[in-house]
């Protein structure tokens, strides 16, 4: 069982991050490690089967900025290198970095992380940690990003520009996720240029700041001020559009690694839940969970997804509309749920939400109320966030639709007059559902 101690070390943090790194880079690990944005667990919180069920945790190690070919062909010595001095040179200004994307001789990427043929000392000597620029890939798309090392800095689906003193190389990358897939791009036969200029100085300084009220605990007494239901994370969806008693969202209500899972298995009973949509697990490790033969859940409809925690990447894509099949199949009440009800749980409901017609705000407070529930534990004892720090996770959810939907070219310009429920429907028959299955969904929700 997972333990989350009330007082622990820095060492025992960087420990943990250092297990989560190796298991990360296991081959063929049996399952994707979800890692979430905004968390710091204690090394001796995480259970093996933990890591390998695919549970929401934070990875703080740097990302790799040499290209990793080891898994392709040895490019041959006498390969010429590409002249890129024209390429380098800034702009009179001298706030312009002009460079490219690094491939092999094949034409092939050194990886989807997108390796820029600039160093980053020189890059950080135009641009800090915390600036927010606009970067601009020839072809393909013109996006801002803040400048951070790790992409732990920043949150779950967000662009950044990784820049590491001392490295060969900066990285284009997302949070959990490969920029390729993104921007669909699949190779550099022909070269593909990258022009870096400010956007804003200093604008990602707090995002930064949020690292260090990323804590959270295991016990319930830590959080004093919280209900029952606020600390196993469980809630009724009641934004705009949506119907009473159709849609409920939690933490884990098999997986006991955060000391929630009895307490949310016996709201989803006393709520009536009839089927469960878990996006975190497969049937199998689902099973294997202490106690899920005894639990409610075993009783009632489910469907275990095992969705990565990459929402431009196909595989979720698929499996999200899988999941919206089976709601459509089954009857409600319905419960999505991952491992913390936070990252896969807050994506999929805010799409549910908007389709049926939520605004902004509405989704922008539900799917803040999950951090509030969960951050901010300071020496064994929660200490509310306060209106700038939840309105920083506000702004993250709306943040992370309107990029996945302009991934696929649908636009959302203005995110305070968004029309989300005509911009849902068109992503969902991008993704492949009928206007018939978008129609029934709707009315199960209604």
């Amino acid at each position: 069982m997972l333990r989350i101690k009330k007082n622990c070390s820095i060492l025992a943090a960087l420990f943990f991050c250092a297990q989560v790194f190796l298991a990360c880079t296991e081959p063929n690990p049996s399952l994707p490690i979800e890692v979430t944005g905004f968390q710091t667990i204690p090394a001796d919180s995480v259970s093996s089967s933990a890591i390998k069920d695919s549970t929401d945790f934070n990875t703080t190690q740097k990302e790799a900025v040499k290209p990793d070919t080891t898994a392709k062909d040895s490019i041959e010595s006498d390969t010429p290198k590409k002249d890129t001095t024209e390429l380098h040179t800034n702009s009179e200004d001298g706030d312009v970095i002009r460079t490219c994307i690094l491939g092999d001789s094949t034409g092939e990427l050194y990886s989807g992380k997108l390796y820029l043929d600039y160093p980053a000392d020189s890059f950080l000597t135009k641009f800090e940690l915390g600036d927010i620029v606009t970067v601009a890939i020839d072809g393909y798309d013109t996006l801002e990003m803040p400048v951070a090392e790790s992409s732990g800095d920043v949150p779950i689906a967000w662009f950044m520009v990784s820049a590491i003193s001392g490295s060969e190389n900066v990285l284009l990358t997302i949070h959990n996720g490969l920029l390729s897939d993104a921007l669909r791009i699949k190779d550099l036969t022909k070269p593909i240029k990258v022009t870096i200029s400010m956007k804003e100085k200093g604008g990602f300084l707090f995002g930064l700041e949020m690292r260090y009220a990323q804590y959270m605990d295991y016990y319930i007494e830590n959080y004093p001020e919280l209900s029952v239901e606020e600390f196993a994370n469980f809630r009724e969806v009641r934004t705009t559009g949506m119907g009473k008693n159709k849609l409920y969202r939690s933490s884990s209500p098999i997986d006991n690694c955060l000391g929630r899972n009895l307490k949310a298995d016996s709201l989803a009973k006393e709520a009536g839940v009839a089927t469960f949509i878990n996006l975190a697990d497969s049937e199998e490790s689902a099973k294997s969970f202490n106690g899920f033969d005894s639990s409610y859940y075993s009783s009632q409809n489910a469907i275990f997804l095992a969705m990565p925690v990459e929402f431009f990447t196909r595989s979720f894509q698929k499996r999200l509309v899988k999941g919206f099949r089976f709601m459509i199949e089954h009857d409600g009440p319905y419960l999505v749920h991952c491992t913390y009800g936070m990252d896969r749980t807050g994506f999929t409901i805010s799409v549910l939400e908007a389709l049926m017609g939520a605004t902004s705000e509405d989704i922008q407070a539900d799917y803040a109320k999950t951090f509030s529930n969960y951050y901010n534990v300071v020496e064994g004892r929660q200490v509310p966030l306060n209106k700038q720090q939840v309105d920083f996770f506000k702004n993250v959810v709306t943040r992370n639709l309107q990029a996945v939907y302009h991934a696929e070219k649908i636009e959302v310009p203005d995110i305070d007059h968004a029309d989300w429920a005509t911009a849902t429907e068109k992503y969902l028959r991008v993704l492949g559902m009928t206007p018939e299955e978008v129609a029934t969904l709707k009315s199960k929700l209604k």
